[in-house]
């Protein structure tokens, strides 16, 4: 055979997705040999994950570079003339001999040659230490999101997303098995309007390819892996099989160790695992129907676990078969991991001929899919409902999974007409669903409509008194309604309820009692890991880290938010993420990091918009505003909390609005807005009247004096001050402490300004709050009051403390009316302190004072800064 030459020209690369690593090192590879330097790349891979598309497109990078190739696909000397790019693929494929002596003339290619070289092997082909000395990548299968850019491409958009969702799961990352899929699929079906097959047809030529590693073992050998492929059907994914029912089953255990040899299993702790799930996809596929069937018998046959039994008799029964159908849904009754529960109840409705009851059974299943924890199982569940009538348990799962992944409106809409279809028990749970899909739109009559429509729950007198209580509240009968909420605090489920445990942590939020709300979010958090169910954990702790947030313990909500993020992620929970990315905001604009403050809340307005989730909108527009506020932007602050805490269709979410009014008027007072700062008070006044939350009445007194006249300002905040006294709250407390100090300084009471000042930065500090320890800081320094552990001033040293801020903050880049906003003094203030500063520094400019701090360090110096956070 004759090597193929590639001359330089335009050879069209392959597209290809997911392979920025590998592409990165092949155009390197064809980097050094342009520069006269050769060089070995080795690609190793399992089948089908795109070894011979990166030869093909290290062709095209010679070919555009441009650099002769060529491709050797039998053994052949090594070419020592160049430059050349010479590409072996499949070198596993060359005989022993042909490719040692290959690998070791790579070992020997001098860096200086003008030959480079790119092999490629299977991966399981590679011999221990084969590979030594030598540049290896090992191809890994394609993650999901490169995984649905491909499929994006092969379907030209058109897959419907469960089917899409589906056809990525089974293709394990693995882009020529995606490929195969696709193909095998008629439009329909990959539109959704047709169900799916099961199991999904295509790739044969791929698993065949996996099958020949495992075809040249002993009869023994094939065996046991047949029936450990086979036992592998009632296991959850990863488990392995049993070795002792293998054996029980027949199969001998001198094939274990040629197996294990051919790199096909490994056997560990009594148990056979697969190396790869394509592997023991392959072994039960490509085994004849009649041996696959007879495996499937001797298995259940050698069953003790009665489950176990009839699974492996389905999987043996060619047709419908209600009896065995039936035998397995009454199994899924019995306590179970909902994983489980929902493979039995698929191959029940498999089983199944009357449509009615497959039905049933498949919307059973979805919804034990969901349960646990993996919605694209249960959405393709569902999607084998397809051709069946309108039916109660699909709408109510459907809603289910719309509310954790979908517009809210959608999930409202889905679980209201399961309510309607629906016996009276599962009905009122659909009805609380699509309240709480109403809350998270802010739709406050829409909720109390679902919940008016909950029948009375006579028989868990804690859910009746959370309905009726919560119905009330929005009615604006508060008293009645926080009374019906406290008995659902009375009465707190135990852990065995951690639904229950959530209703009565928002329950005590709506009250005001954060300390509840807490306790009632640790048990619940401590109920779901203990005894699930799996998809309530990003809930739980979505719900802890909100309600350690309210009590002002914002690094203990930052850690939970960010566990209970990558819960969500790997559940598939983007509603309950984009909660948890505005709660990183709220926690981030009190620690000072404004960067991190703006990604999280940017990444929960986008989600938010998307699905209508109005409550984390609100919350992370509150948490930029409050990170303006930490570094002196109160201008910024109060133009985006005033549609929220006013009137009017931007208005902000009904239970979350009235804590965000202390920061407006704090940003409205500074920012000359004072009718609006008095209007919001008053509504916060009737607010803290109603709520038993126990920052209010000091925030309040704040609000207050805030807007005092100058003879009642300091007695109004002693006050807010006296109420911090008797309640937690370091945050708060310090936010009122420098609020007083500014005041008192501003009025030239700059010694009886230090105090309060000395305490909010202990406060701030305390409770890790950089950007307002700074403030402090600034304000300390202009009280006339040098500052532990500050650097000395540098070129200002001449300037007094308050030329000192301003030129700071001229140099940053703000005008003089924004330095005038930042420090509540006028803009003529600022005029004439800023001449002063030109004057003394011997200066001309703006941008000589820039250069000044810049270079003293003053400012950071942008390169710096981005290595900083490096």
């Amino acid at each position: 055979m004759t090597p193929s030459t590639t001359v330089p020209g335009a050879l069209r690369p392959p597209e290809l997705h997911g392979r920025g690593e590998e592409t990165a090192a092949v155009e390197s590879l064809v980097g050094r040999l342009r520069a006269g330097l050769g060089g070995v790349l080795v690609l190793t891979a399992q089948p089908g994950l795109g070894r011979t598309a990166l030869v093909e497109y290290a062709r095209s990078c010679a070919s555009r570079a441009p650099l002769p190739a060529v491709r050797l696909t039998a053994p052949a000397a090594l070419p020592r003339q160049g430059p050349l790019l010479v590409c072996v693929d499949d070198a596993h494929t060359w005989p022993s001999a042909a490719r040692s002596a290959l690998l070791s003339d790579l070992r020997r290619l001098p860096a200086q040659s003008p030959v480079a070289v790119l092999l490629t092997l299977a991966e399981h082909r590679v011999g221990e230490g084969e590979l030594d000395g030598l540049t290896t990548l090992r191809l890994a299968p394609l993650d999901d999101s490169a995984a649905a850019v491909l499929l994006d491409r092969l379907t030209e958009g058109a897959a419907d997303p469960v089917v899409g969702a589906w056809l990525i799961r089974e293709a394990t990352g693995n882009p020529r098995l995606l490929r195969a899929l696709v193909t095998a699929l008629t439009p329909g079906q990959l539109a959704g309007r047709t169900p799916l097959p099961d199991p999904l047809p295509g790739g044969e030529d791929l698993l065949g390819d996996y099958a020949a590693r495992v075809e040249a073992l002993p009869a023994d050998a094939r065996t046991l892996l047949l029936l450990a492929s086979a036992a592998g059907e009632h296991e959850p994914d990863g488990a392995g099989a049993d070795l002792a029912l293998l054996l029980r089953a027949g199969g001998d255990a001198s094939g274990l160790a040629p197996a294990e040899a051919a790199g096909a299993v490994v056997a560990a702790g009594g148990r056979v695992h697969f190396t790869h799930p394509l592997l023991r996809r392959a072994v039960l596929r490509r085994a004849p129907l009649a041996r696959r069937g007879a495996a499937h018998a001797r298995l259940a046959a050698a069953c003790r676990d009665p489950l176990a039994r009839l699974v492996q008799l389905a999987c043996a029964a060619g047709d419908h078969d209600a009896r065995l159908a039936e035998a397995l849904a009454d199994a899924a009754t019995a306590p179970r991991p909902h994983a489980e529960r929902s493979a039995v109840l698929a191959r029940a409705a498999a089983l199944t001929a009357d449509t009615g009851l497959r039905t049933d059974r498949l919307a059973a299943a979805a919804e034990a899919s969901r349960l646990a924890g993996d919605p694209v199982r249960a959405r393709a569940l569902l999607a084998r409902t397809a051709a069946a009538p309108a039916h109660s348990g699909v709408h109510r799962v459907r809603g289910l999974l719309c509310l954790a992944d979908g517009p809210a409106a959608d999930a409202r809409e889905e679980l209201l007409t399961a309510a309607v279809l629906l016996p009276p028990e599962p009905a009122r749970h659909a009805l609380i669903g699509a309240a709480e899909a109403a809350w998270a739109m802010g739709d406050a009559a829409a909720y109390r409509e679902a919940m008016a429509r909950v029948p009375a729950c006579a028989d868990d007198p804690s859910l009746e008194a959370y309905r009726a209580g919560m119905c009330a509240v929005l009615a604006g009968r508060s008293a009645e309604g926080h009374a019906l909420l406290r008995r659902c605090l009375d009465d707190v489920p135990g852990p065995g309820d951690p639904a229950g445990l959530l209703r009565a942590g928002a329950a005590a939020l709506v009250v005001g009692e954060v300390e509840t709300a807490c306790r009632a979010g640790a048990r619940a958090l401590a109920a779901v890991r203990a005894y699930g169910p799996e998809v309530l954990l990003p809930r739980a702790l979505e719900h802890l880290a909100y309600g350690e947030l309210r009590a002002g313990r914002h690094t203990r909500a930052r850690a939970h938010a960010l566990e209970g993020l990558r819960a969500a992620h790997r559940i598939g929970q983007p509603n309950v993420a984009v909660s948890l990315h505005a709660v990183l905001a709220l926690a981030a604009s009190v620690e000072g990091d404004a960067e991190a403050c703006a990604t999280h809340a940017a990444a929960a307005a986008a989600g938010a918009g998307a699905h209508g989730l109005n409550q984390a909108a609100t919350l992370a527009v509150w948490a930029v505003a409050r990170a303006d506020l930490a570094v002196g932007r109160p201008g910024d602050a109060a133009a985006r909390l005033a549609p929220l805490v006013s009137p009017g269709p931007r208005r902000g979410h009904f239970a979350v609005r009235m804590l965000a009014v202390p920061c407006f008027v704090e940003a409205a007072v500074q920012a000359g807005r004072t009718a609006e700062a008095r209007s919001a008070t008053a509504e916060f006044t009737h607010w803290a009247e109603a709520t038993a939350d126990r920052l209010a009445p000091a925030q309040l007194a704040r609000c207050r004096a805030l807007l005092a006249p100058t003879q009642q300002a300091a007695a109004a905040y002693e006050s807010a001050l006296a109420h911090h006294d008797r309640t937690p709250g370091e945050f708060e407390r310090a936010r009122t402490q420098l609020l007083f100090g500014q005041w008192l300084r501003r009025r030239r009471r700059t010694r009886e300004a230090r105090g309060p000042l000395r305490d909010a930065l202990v406060g701030f500090e305390r409770c890790g709050a950089r950007a307002w320890a700074d403030r402090s800081r600034g304000e300390l320094r202009a009280a006339g009051e040098a500052v532990a552990g500050e650097p000395g001033p540098g070129p200002l040293a001449a300037l007094t403390p308050q030329q000192q801020r301003i030129a700071r903050h001229v140099a940053e880049g703000a005008t003089n009316r924004e330095v005038a906003v930042r420090l509540s003094v006028s803009h003529r203030t600022v005029d004439h302190h800023l001449r002063n500063v030109f004057a003394a520094l011997g200066i001309r400019s703006r941008v000589d004072l820039s250069r000044l701090l810049a270079g003293d360090g003053g400012l950071p110096d942008r390169d710096e800064e981005i290595a900083a956070h490096l």
